[in-house]
């Protein structure tokens, strides 16, 4: 059997909405409605036209974005697309019978130049440079995707306190291609969380370890969460709001597809008990469940330790400054998260948000 057969008979769960869905921001989706608002005015534009069951635009797809991803600041230059599929007039209008079709359309003219070259972001940058008289070079976008090789995937996959979810790819493989941008911003939503991995490893090169465990086809996805390092098949959908519910499922963790957390990151049920008897206590009384607070947080493992000691740190405040001070604290924290701040702090001050949450008393 041919690998593109195997690659088609073992990636049937594909990506249908994945060019809808897995573009970055900085594609710009034009529809019959904004086509003209966007085209053809005071800057060139380079459009793709596309199918969502396009074999060739989902191979096309993780390049293109990261054309966008290099023209982004540039104001001169818009990088675009339209499904077919869903506005026909537009790509009617301009001729398109195939896809992918990528056109160029000169500042000011809606008459295209239609591209032939080869569909890497390189070769498409070095066309949009010469049209357009600019100076972009592709940016390379770092990954936050593990690479596993056999030194480092028994000590990374095994380890007992991390969850980790490992893709088996072959480069060869269309549906791997297609998965790649979409997996990227699984690893990237993930990125801070301590205790979870998102890593890929070449199957096709590594035949050991991709037999070892019973891979035959690409890609394959397999779990390996801290208490069951054999590995669990993931037969979930591919698309990245279904990638971060089974990650959040799995792993206790609270992130949204931008890779936020939610609100009820954070919140641990074995403390938010003890919380509420802290709320309802005499002042002398609170002392006492303090005790017990800080003796159950210090029971916590991983990042539940982290925490616990957020929800002592809490409960001291609470103790020393007043009733009043969750309330205002939230508050005040609410105020900073409103404003721009790195994606680091936005964790530490959503953290902090979330348990100081549980001590305000009308809540």
């Amino acid at each position: 059997m041919s690998r593109s057969r195997i690659c088609f008979l073992f990636g049937t769960l594909t990506l249908f909405l994945f060019v809808s869905s897995a573009f970055a921001d900085d594609v710009v989706v034009l529809t019959e409605e904004n086509f003209e608002k966007e085209v053809g005015q005071g800057r060139g534009a380079l459009v793709e036209f596309y199918a969502p069951w396009c074999g060739h635009c989902k191979k096309l797809a993780p390049e293109y974005e990261k054309l966008g991803a290099s023209f982004k600041k540039g104001k001169s230059v818009l990088i675009s697309k339209v499904d077919c599929d869903e506005h026909k007039s537009v790509c009617s209008k301009y001729g398109v019978s195939g896809y992918p079709t990528i056109q160029w359309f000169p500042k000011g003219s809606l008459e295209p130049k239609k591209y032939e070259g080869a569909r890497t972001a390189e070769a498409l940058a070095e066309f949009v440079n010469n049209e357009a008289g600019t100076k972009v070079k592709i940016a390379a976008i770092p990954s936050s995707v593990v690479v596993l090789t056999p030194d480092n995937f028994d000590q990374i996959v095994l380890d007992e306190k991390k969850d980790v979810l490992v893709e088996f790819y072959a480069p060869w493989c269309g549906h791997c291609k297609s998965l790649a941008p979409i997996y990227e911003k699984v690893a990237t939503v993930f990125k801070l969380e301590e205790d979870v991995v998102i890593a890929n490893v070449d199957a096709d090169q590594y035949k050991d370890i991709a037999e070892k465990y019973g891979v035959s086809g690409y890609p394959t996805l397999k779990f390996f969460p801290k208490n069951n390092k054999a590995g669990e098949d993931y037969d979930g959908g591919r698309d990245l709001d279904e990638f971060v519910t089974f990650i959040n499922e799995k792993s206790g963790t609270s992130r949204d597809a931008k890779g936020q957390l939610t609100s009820k990151a954070g919140i641990l049920e074995s403390l938010d008990s003890i919380v509420k008897e802290f709320l309802s206590a005499t002042n002398e009384e609170k002392k006492t469940v303090f005790k017990q607070l800080e003796e159950e947080a210090d029971k916590l493992t991983g990042s539940n330790a982290r925490y616990g000691k957020i929800y002592v740190k809490a409960a001291k405040s609470c103790l020393d400054k007043g009733s009043d001070y969750a309330k205002n604290e939230v508050l005040r924290l609410e105020r900073i998260l409103a404003k721009s701040i790195s994606a680091t702090k936005g964790d530490e001050f959503t953290l902090k948000k979330n348990i100081l949450s549980t001590f305000v008393s009308d809540q």
